[in-house]
């Protein structure tokens, strides 16, 4: 049970590390430091867009449409937390006390 724990620990924080990666790179793309003409950015770009967009899809189609403003990620970003939080106050279902 303590593997299921680290697992679960371990995917919901590779899930948090390419979300900020994602956001950083929307910034850095719409501020023009990075640019999706270039090839590397672009296979990067759309690889997080790819991974990311069956978890935010669900999200925006429950939320209200903002323009100019993707809450999506922030939602997202709660989620896990919680998450985290769930397993982490469960954590001795998993240890055995």
């Amino acid at each position: 049970m303590v593997s299921l724990y680290q697992a679960l620990n371990l995917i919901l924080d590779v899930a948090w590390f390419i979300m900020i990666a994602h956001i950083i790179m929307s910034w850095l793309i719409s501020f023009q430091v990075l640019n999706l003409r270039q090839q590397m950015v672009a296979q990067i770009w759309h690889g997080l867009s790819r991974l990311l967009e069956p978890v935010y899809g669900p999200i925006r189609r429950i939320l209200p449409h903002t323009p100019g403003l993707d809450l999506a990620p922030l939602v997202a970003f709660i989620v896990i937390i919680i998450l985290q939080n769930i397993l982490r106050n469960n954590a001795g279902f998993f240890y055995g006390y």
